[in-house]
């Protein structure tokens, strides 16, 4: 934006073209979305409300604020982080740098796992699911919230992420126990076979894959949570034996996984003893989940 246009009494509808074209130009994605969502945070409007009120004038401290935040989302900072907050499973999900920005395609993890949920258990008192990793604690309170009678155990190794989940926990209006666990780590003894369901969507980038990722990844997002080994399977290789520990028999698994990673996981899982593995696609038609049942005794 040069001097002249800073003195510009720019309304509304003039800032949103103008921002929209100049985002084309740096080759953002989404242009006209991201000028939509910055402007409405800026302005604590909806994205509705700013239909309403093109011929609005902007103030010279609202053209200032928005200005910072424009500068940020030119620096490839993601737009999640700069608003502070984007929607998860129709529910409203608070994201700051230290978690991992939820992502479409973990919808598909949640839905198989309401489903089963809900076939299985839905005329128990109760059941219990783990969810390991939990970040901003979007998979576990999508659950609980489709789920009324599940307890939720949701675990991450960050105090910061736990304190985010804690916050969304509050904005949605459910119960789930948050705890600082390292997964990877021994479990203590009261966590052995105590779970119906375990789910996550765990570190499962390869470092090749990760050099190929956009700047707004590799630069903003925390890696503990992206970067899964030399060939993005360390976690399902570490994760595999444990599980067998926290599980009940007749129990069920769920985790997100690669695109290319189904073969590899499946053969993780299968020599650990679980049975009945499968892989299920997200909306592009990739493979995104594996689901499987541990039937045994622990």
């Amino acid at each position: 934006m040069s001097d002249t246009q800073k003195k510009k009494d720019w309304t509304l509808l003039e800032l949103l073209e103008w921002t929209t074209n100049y985002l084309l130009e740096k080759n953002f994605d989404d242009a006209r979305l991201n000028t939509e969502r910055l402007l409405a945070h800026t302005l604590g409007l909806s994205r509705v409300e700013l239909y309403t009120n093109f011929d609005r004038p902007l103030t010279s401290d609202e053209l200032l604020q928005f200005k910072k935040i424009l500068k940020r989302r030119l620096a490839r900072e993601p737009l999640q982080y700069i608003v502070g907050e984007t929607e998860f499973y129709s529910l409203p999900v608070t994201v700051r740098p230290g978690v991992l920005i939820p992502r479409p395609e973990t919808e598909i993890l949640v839905e198989q796992v309401i489903n089963y949920c809900t076939d299985r258990f839905e005329n128990d008192e109760e059941f219990h699911v783990l969810d390991m990793g939990t970040g901003s604690g979007c998979i576990a309170i999508a659950i609980k919230k489709n789920c009324p009678n599940v307890q939720v155990t949701a675990v991450d190794i960050s105090e910061d992420a736990l304190g985010i989940a804690r916050e969304n926990a509050e904005i949605n209006n459910v119960n789930i126990s948050l705890k600082n666990i390292d997964a990877l780590k021994p479990w203590p003894a009261e966590y052995t076979s105590s779970f119906n369901v375990v789910v996550s969507n765990p570190p499962y980038v390869s470092f090749r894959e990760f050099e190929q990722l956009q700047p707004e990844i590799q630069e903003f997002e925390p890696k503990i949570s992206l970067l899964g080994g030399n060939d993005g399977l360390d976690f399902y290789r570490r994760i595999s034996n444990i599980l067998t520990d926290l599980l009940k028999p007749n129990s069920a698994a769920f985790f997100e996984i690669g695109e290319k990673q189904s073969a590899s996981v499946t053969n993780i899982f299968s020599e650990a003893g679980f049975e009945n593995i499968q892989t299920i696609k997200d909306f592009a038609g990739k493979d995104r989940v594996i689901k499987m049942n541990w039937n045994r005794s622990s």
